[in-house]
């Protein structure tokens, strides 16, 4: 089973950023894409952003697009999620997640096997 860590979450002014980290095991990111996903409370978990493996193609959810952005470290061993401008509705626990199915990314969580725990983005006033 894959290790992955996530951490870089906390409370945030609206229109502020953060950097989310997905720290991954050695050689991961070779066979491995990684998503970062979200839940906010009382609502289903969501897909935010992808990279794939092979090209390092990134994919991302509509809600966030232009203001998020992911990339990846493969000395570190560590896919980033970028997040600027955030708003109240990015309030959620970010998880990231790794699949190897498919030759690009993809944003449903079904496809995804190996999750972290999770790290608490609030935007808050």
């Amino acid at each position: 089973q894959l290790q992955l860590v996530e951490s870089g979450g906390g409370l945030v002014q609206p229109g502020g950023s953060l950097r989310l980290s997905c720290a991954v095991s050695a050689f991961t990111l070779d066979y491995y894409a990684i998503g970062w996903f979200r839940q906010a409370p009382g609502k289903e978990r969501e897909g935010v952003s992808c990279i794939s493996s092979d090209d390092g193609s990134t994919n991302y959810a509509d809600s966030v697009k232009g203001r998020f952005t992911i990339s990846r470290d493969k000395a570190k061993n560590t896919v980033y999620l970028q997040m600027n401008n955030l708003k109240p509705e990015d309030t959620a626990v970010y998880y990231c997640a790794a699949e190897n199915k498919f030759r690009f990314c993809v944003l449903f969580d079904y496809d995804y096997e190996d999750w972290g725990q999770g790290t608490q983005v609030t935007v808050s006033s």
